[in-house]
């Protein structure tokens, strides 16, 4: 099964154009896609009324892939209002727990930093998040390039695989220690997540100053030569699990949704259980 959505349900305006938006952006976003990343949830520890109310707009099928909060990933983007470690995990644990309990929780993303590079002390840390969060099914991606050097790859995709992770795999620009090459290996799990970041490899070295960041790192429109092969790579290990799920990160220039779409074309997938699609005026 392979299910392929976008990062976040706000950004995507092409989604959203002609259409009464009487209910909120993510019921019509359940329309378009069965799954979506969670992207609130890293900035803060969502309060229950947000996910329960997500987790109510959707379709029995929808899955969530939900963001680990910045503070378990060591981002820390701002005051962390938590006294000890228990405390923070414990609460982001809670966060989830009405998408796990509603079976729409596909998985926890911990997407580490550049700066969390491949030695010991950060395995030890790998493993401490893994057992605060054992209960929950749990995605791990890297930005900084020495967990897959020739010397740790082999290393890193075996550890993956003992500590009961999911392989996040990605596709972004190849820029130096802080990126990643794509490594379409599932890493002995029976599921694997893909994330496409784009290719602009001038935005992501760029520095960005506050928020700008994203717009520029972010900003890609792949290629159909791209997608193919990209599609190629989909297609290839999810014959070796049970779930895939693909999601889209080049939001910037609102290019996500059209790349996903075509993803979806080239892969030659009909989705059932789709949120009702709102139709415009002249449907």
């Amino acid at each position: 099964m392979i299910n392929i959505g976008l990062t976040g349900w706000g950004d995507h305006d092409s989604l959203y154009e002609g259409v009464k938006q009487s209910s909120g952006k993510l019921e019509i976003y359940a329309g378009h896609f069965p799954t979506v990343e969670v992207d609130a949830s890293f900035y803060a520890v969502q309060p229950l009324r947000n996910m329960e109310k997500w987790t109510r707009e959707t379709p029995d099928a929808f899955r969530f892939v939900v963001k680990a909060y910045q503070g378990i990933t060591g981002h820390e983007r701002g005051e962390i209002p938590f006294e000890t470690r228990d405390e923070m995990f414990q609460a982001f644990i809670d966060s989830v727990k009405p998408m796990k309990e509603a079976g729409k929780l596909a998985m926890v993303l911990c997407q580490f930093p550049p700066w969390f590079d491949c030695k010991k002390e950060n395995v030890q840390y790998l493993r401490v998040c893994r057992e605060y969060l054992k209960d929950l099914p749990c995605a791990l991606e890297f930005r900084h390039q020495s967990w897959y050097s020739e010397e740790f790859r082999s290393q890193t995709l075996s550890f993956i695989d003992k500590e009961n992770w999911i392989h996040s795999i990605c596709d972004e620009p190849q820029a130096g220690a802080r990126s990643i090459p794509l490594v379409p290996d599932p890493a002995g799990s029976e599921e694997v997540l893909f994330r496409f970041h784009g290719r602009n490899e001038a935005g992501w070295t760029k520095p960005a100053k506050g928020d700008e960041w994203r717009e520029v790192r972010y900003l890609y429109d792949y290629t159909n030569n791209e997608l193919e092969e990209l599609a190629g790579h989909v297609k290839s290990v999810s014959s070796k699990v049970k779930k895939t799920y693909v999601l889209f990160n080049n939001n910037s220039g609102g290019h996500a949704a059209g790349n996903a779409k075509q993803m979806i074309d080239i892969l030659g997938l009909d989705y059932r259980g789709l949120a009702p699609r709102q139709l415009d005026l002249f449907d």
